[in-house]
């Protein structure tokens, strides 16, 4: 017996971002958008916990304890007073460390799906518990749609939205570390005062409205200069989405990979196929949001989060 959900990747329309705090975090405004790139997170029994992960840059994903879906398997086995004998296989498709969210992706994947599996009976708001425990991403990752996050970005407030928006994401070619880029952001900062972090009025209307002309007007990133900074290339991949028509480009949360708001499915292939023959960028995938989060695609229960 196995049970398989599907998790979705996300893109940050509005990252807002405090002072460090004295535990070295950040408060954030986090305004998430689930999009329709997925992994699959598989769970079966086994002797004792183990990892495995196909896909695109596979071989960059920690088989260890470290990984998110381990993570999460062990916090909800021990919740339980039980053993995580589980093996754990990931289908990646999310960019691996590209910004969206893919190794919170895999937690909430596991921790979903590992609770089916074992029958654990876990309400929606320990799953939620259990997510916060695991990272300020994974939360939204269970939830999906869209969604306000603020603290680290883990107590979320759903969203509403008026309609689909359609997105070209450009994968570069290397990876950004997260923690090196709030460490940039705080080189960045220094001596400044930093407001505290707020949603914009402007970018919830435009969502609530589904207006993607609005939205692109309203989308922000306070993690972009850090990026920028550390991985300079990415604004020739911003100009040229720029160049082919996006109504809005951004670095996705931490980077690197970028994203590009478009008017509609049509305009999203137009700007797809001029960043694939830009020579800024390694790949290049469209995708469509808000979309639901982690869900149970096969295995004891029907329907999933």
């Amino acid at each position: 017996m196995s049970v398989t959900v599907r998790v979705p990747a996300k893109v940050n329309v509005q990252l807002a971002v405090g002072a460090a705090r004295p535990d070295g975090f950040h408060d954030l405004a986090n305004v998430f958008l689930a999009v329709g790139l997925y992994d699959e997170v598989t769970v079966t029994p086994a002797d004792g916990l183990r990892i495995t992960c196909e896909g695109p840059d596979a071989d960059q994903v920690p088989l260890d304890r470290t990984n998110l879906a381990a993570r999460a398997a062990i916090a909800l086995a021990g919740r339980r007073g039980i053993e995580p004998d589980v093996h754990v296989h990931i289908a990646k498709d999310i960019p691996v460390a590209g910004g969206m969210a893919g190794g919170s992706a895999d937690g909430a994947g596991a921790l979903l799906a590992c609770d089916a599996l074992w029958g654990t009976g876990a309400s929606r708001a320990e799953l939620l518990e259990i997510c916060a425990e695991l990272g300020s991403d994974v939360p939204f990752s269970l939830v999906g749609g869209a969604a306000l996050g603020v603290g680290r970005g883990e107590r979320l407030t759903a969203l509403e939205t008026g309609g689909t928006f359609h997105w070209v994401f450009a994968m570069a070619g290397r990876g950004l570390s997260t923690p090196a880029v709030f460490r940039e952001f705080d080189r960045l900062a220094r001596g400044r005062d930093i407001p505290e972090p707020v949603a914009s009025a402007e970018l919830l209307e435009a969502l609530a409205k589904g207006d993607a002309e609005a939205l692109a007007r309203a989308v922000s990133n306070d993690l972009q200069p850090a990026a920028l900074s550390l991985f300079p290339e990415l604004a020739r991949t911003l100009e040229a989405g720029r160049a082919a028509g996006a109504l809005a480009t951004l670095v996705s949360g931490s980077g690197p990979t970028t994203a590009f708001l478009t008017r509609d499915a049509e305009s999203a292939r137009k700007v797809a196929a001029a960043l694939r023959t830009s020579g800024t960028c390694r790949t290049v995938r469209t995708a469509a949001g808000p979309v639901p989060g982690a869900t149970v695609l096969r295995g004891d229960r029907p329907s999933g989060g």
